[in-house]
């Protein structure tokens, strides 16, 4: 199968392609907007695709199967940014696979993007912008898996989760590198198809949290 990851060279798509690439029947490719960023990619075993999200993305996805959107403005630039990469850029990737005929598109959310006026100011144009793209994304007619992760850490991989459709995440966290594992294993993972899920770390193993959504 050939696996897009949009936000390649972030820190969960890093782990996203590093986990993938476990896999031998899997072809997991790494978009990216600087060419040197192309090494890290391969170091993971990944292909790296040169493109960029505030771009057209239509070429990145060409022979494409699955497409995992975990691409962030992050947390040092404005509202346009948030926009553009996190809203808009999500919407445009959505539209390019359906375009293209791809099928399955699993989607990095966050809690609270179900109900960002509940947040608090500085956090609330950016789940708004969450919460547009999977709505986009629910409305396309493509098999979707939506997953919102709560605090995520750099903590080393706990393994086991808690997954659910509304969880109450009071101090709740996750490492990056679970969410990684999540994401990675919804593409194939058909419990997950066209659902929509919070996590965190909980007591399950990973493969059997999903199964039981």
């Amino acid at each position: 199968m050939n696996i897009l990851i949009a936000g390649a060279h972030g820190t969960t798509g890093k782990q996203i392609i590093k986990e993938l690439s476990k896999n031998p029947q899997m072809n997991v490719y790494g978009m990216i907007r600087k060419k040197e960023q192309a090494q890290t990619i391969k170091g993971l075993g990944g292909h790296p695709i040169l493109a960029d999200l505030e771009g057209n993305v239509d070429k990145a996805v060409d022979n494409m199967e699955a497409i995992i959107f975990a691409a962030g403005s992050g947390p040092n630039t404005g509202p346009d940014k948030t926009t553009a990469v996190d809203k808009n850029g999500a919407i445009k990737l959505v539209d390019a696979a359906k375009k293209k005929g791809i099928d399955r598109f699993v989607m990095l959310s966050s809690v609270g993007s179900d109900h960002p006026e509940q947040a608090q100011e500085g956090m609330r144009h950016y789940l708004e912008s969450k919460r547009d793209a999977d709505e986009h994304l629910k409305a396309s007619g493509l098999t979707y898996t939506i997953v919102r992760p709560v605090a995520l850490t750099n903590e080393q991989s706990v393994g086991k989760i808690f997954a659910d459709e509304k969880v109450d995440h009071t101090n709740k966290s996750i490492p990056r590198a679970d969410v990684a594992t999540v994401l990675a294993q919804s593409v194939t993972e058909e419990t997950t198809f066209n659902k929509t899920f919070e996590i965190f770390s909980g007591t399950l193993p990973i493969k059997e949290a999903l199964n039981n959504i």
